[in-house]
């Protein structure tokens, strides 16, 4: 699997992510605790994550009320993998059972060092989502001490705009801190929002760009066509409303429909094909995947195999424009 590199941090990551977030529940929502895989389950997935080539494993504090986190870290901790590097977020809590976003410098100080004892080290640190109760400069001197103190080797941020990605360079350049040097947002064929304005200053500034949801909770596949129903258990019947609203739509399912038939001309799957597309993207450091069937795992391999020159990209992208 091919390397690339993390923005200006000086760091290689394959370009494939594997995203542990469904360990232990769906993302870090109460109500879709157990609803992912069990931590038996997690461990062969990050074991096949491994054998594939995958160097980077996705997680954080509050996946799966810390189950995430705690099974990445028994993994590493059994199974010895090499050159791994350890990815994970802060910033999500629930008090009350209600979502909160805290990026003050005393969580992220006290939810790093939870993170270590559970992984065992941090190299990739990540904010999870825009705290608009706290000062950015507090937050990124809170990075910064992070960095400089060896706990971490770099630091991004996730589900981030335009406007507050500039807003965080600036700061940072004001103060003469280390910026963040990737963002980590929701892109994919059915959600490219961020190419209006996002994907040309990460490009302009440089900047590491992943993809979470890549297949769109399982739309970007031909699970859903010929209408079929969303089946019991699947990411939109469990968390469809939550994290992919709007998604499963008529119209969606047709121009996946079309994109079907672009990928058997090519002789692959519809998701194989629509990792492929993120892959080639230009902006697009690495995906976050997370495969738990063999079909699954075979659309990554596929994904690694195409490759879409300039009319295929662009016929690809005129499906979903």
């Amino acid at each position: 699997m091919d390397k690339r590199q993390l923005g200006r941090t000086g760091i290689e990551i394959t370009e494939f992510v594997y995203g542990a977030g469904s360990i232990g529940g769906i993302g870090g929502a109460e109500s879709t605790r157990g609803l992912g895989i069990d931590a038996e389950q997690g461990l062969d997935r990050l074991s096949e994550a491994h054998a594939l080539g995958i160097r980077v494993v996705d997680t954080a504090d509050s996946y799966g009320g810390g189950e995430s986190e705690r099974t990445v870290g028994r993994w590493l901790a059994e199974r010895l993998p090499e050159d791994i590097l350890v990815e994970t977020k802060v910033g999500t809590s629930v008090q009350a059972g209600q979502p909160r976003i805290d990026l003050s410098g005393p969580h992220i100080e006290r939810q790093l060092a939870q993170s270590i004892s559970r992984l065992g080290r941090v190299d990739l640190y990540l904010s999870h989502a825009p705290d608009p109760n706290t000062p950015l400069e507090e937050t990124l001197t809170a990075f910064t001490a992070a960095q400089e103190t060896g706990l971490i080797r770099a630091y991004g941020v996730c589900n981030v705009d335009a406007e507050l990605l500039e807003a965080l360079l600036s700061t940072a350049a004001k103060l003469g801190l280390p910026r963040p040097e990737w963002i980590q947002n929701g892109f994919n064929l059915l959600d490219r929002e961020d190419e209006k304005e996002l994907l040309p200053l990460v490009e302009a500034e440089g900047l590491g760009y992943m993809a979470f949801s890549p297949l769109a909770g399982g739309m970007l596949s031909d699970r859903y066509l010929d209408g079929a129903p969303p089946a019991a258990g699947s990411r939109i019947a469990v968390a469809g409303d939550r994290y992919y609203p709007g998604v499963y739509s008529a119209e969606n399912l047709a121009r996946v429909a079309r994109l079907r038939d672009v990928a058997r001309d090519k002789g692959v799957s519809v998701a194989g094909l629509a990792l492929a597309w993120l892959r080639a993207h230009p902006v697009v450091t690495a995906p976050v995947i997370s495969p738990s069937t063999n079909a699954q795992w075979q659309a990554v391999h596929e994904a690694i195999e195409v490759e879409l020159d300039e009319d295929a990209f662009a016929t690809v992208s005129e499906i979903f424009s």
